[in-house]
């Protein structure tokens, strides 16, 4: 190897790859470890952390669960008009129609009786989570953090709903 040359340069001739720090351990202690990829879940972890407290104890009173399916996607409302992201018009008219169908699933749990209102709610719940990884997916209207913690709120919910709804 020249004065001047590179780790780089001197493998670019012999068809190898190229030195890229040190050397790693291999298998499930290889960095960036178990605690550094959990540091970047922790919407995840947040979210799981959250679906525990508020079903540990059983299900909290159906019309606020279903006032909550009605308060997400106004969160995305929100969200999208302080990030500008409701713009063309066509990202406002969905995020409306969401907020629509969402308000007409907890409407819906409401009118039936308590056990199928469950099972309505946690359907919706459920495709909240959905609508959640969708956003989740293309990075707009809300941030990508907020998304897949309200996916895995969600999805536990929806589950934690279908489960204690008996």
């Amino acid at each position: 190897m020249t004065i001047g040359s590179t780790q780089d340069e001197r493998d670019r001739g012999r068809g190898t790859a190229p030195a890229s720090g040190p050397r790693r351990a291999s298998g499930p202690f290889r960095s960036p470890g178990l605690l550094a990829a959990a540091g970047h879940r922790w919407p995840t972890l947040l979210a799981l952390a959250l679906a525990v407290v508020t079903f540990a104890d059983g299900l909290p009173a159906l019309e606020f669960l279903a006032a909550l399916l009605v308060v997400m996607p106004l969160c995305y409302l929100l969200f999208g008009a302080l990030r500008g992201e409701l713009r063309p018009p066509r990202v406002l008219v969905l995020q409306i129609a969401g907020l629509l169908g969402f308000a007409a699933v907890a409407l819906t749990a409401l009118a039936v009786d308590e056990t199928l209102g469950l099972h309505v709610l946690a359907a919706g719940w459920l495709a909240h989570a959905v609508w959640d990884f969708a956003h989740h997916r293309t990075g707009r209207v809300v941030p990508r953090a907020w998304a897949e913690w309200c996916c895995v709120v969600d999805a536990c919910g929806a589950l934690a709903l279908a489960l204690l709804a008996q």
